[in-house]
Order: structure tokens, then C-alpha cells, then sequence
């Protein structure tokens, strides 16, 4: 079993930037895709980014391409997620999420991930 537990979120002005994180405690990371997915008041679950475990592949939502940036540190069973450039429109609940998907694959549904946090609030003001 895998606890997952985000940080980082907050209030920012347009423009502005914020590093999430999310640490895992009770088992490595080290053979997990990690994503993050975020869910707006009134709005479904989005993804936004996912990280593989294989060679550390990466795809962004287009809504946040060129502006977030997924890595891992394995070591520290955490994952981050930058986020520049942020927009009112970026302003959600955020959720990482660890799945066990094959090493060559990034995946992107909800419904693919076994593990998730609590999620962490960011607002971005216009």
C-alpha cells in the first residue's frame, strides 16, 4: 500500500509559479507511474501530467504544455510538479496519483491509477 501526500499549493497571481510536491510513504515509487490530475469546483477530474517509471517519459494535458514540468526523485519517493506561468483558469484541487502501468507507457485515465492523495488547493488570481 502506497500513502501519497501533496504539498505545495496555495494562493498566486496570474503569472506567478508553484512547485507541488507529493511524497509516498509505504513502498517505493521506484516502479510506478506518478501522475497528477486536478479537478475545478463544479468540474470532473482532469489529468494535467504523468511521469513513467521506465525511462522517465513524460506527457503533459495541452491545456498546461510548455508551462508544468513533471520529474521524480526516487530516492526521495517524491514527486514534483513546477507550474509557471499559471492562469485563473489553473486554479483547482490538485492530486497526485501512482499507478502500476508497464514502464514503456504514460497513461492518462483516472481509472488507471491505484493510489492518491488528499490533494492540495491552487489558486491562481487574475
Amino acid at each position: 500500500q502506497v500513502q501519497l501526500v501533496e504539498s505545495g499549493g496555495g494562493l498566486v497571481q496570474a503569472g506567478g509559479s508553484l512547485r507541488l510536491s507529493c511524497t509516498a510513504s509505504g513502498r517505493t515509487i521506484s516502479s510506478l507511474a506518478m501522475g497528477w490530475f486536478r479537478q475545478a469546483p463544479g468540474k470532473e477530474r482532469e489529468f494535467v501530467a504523468v511521469i513513467n517509471w521506465g525511462v522517465g517519459r513524460t506527457y503533459y494535458a495541452d491545456s498546461v504544455k510548455g508551462r508544468f514540468t513533471v520529474s521524480r526523485d526516487n530516492a526521495k519517493s517524491t514527486v514534483y510538479l513546477q507550474m509557471n506561468s499559471l492562469k485563473p483558469e489553473d486554479t483547482a484541487v490538485y492530486y497526485c496519483a501512482g499507478g502500476s502501468t508497464p514502464p514503456w507507457t504514460v497513461v492518462t485515465g483516472a481509472d488507471a491509477y491505484d493510489y492518491w492523495g488528499q490533494g492540495t488547493q491552487v489558486t491562481v488570481s487574475s
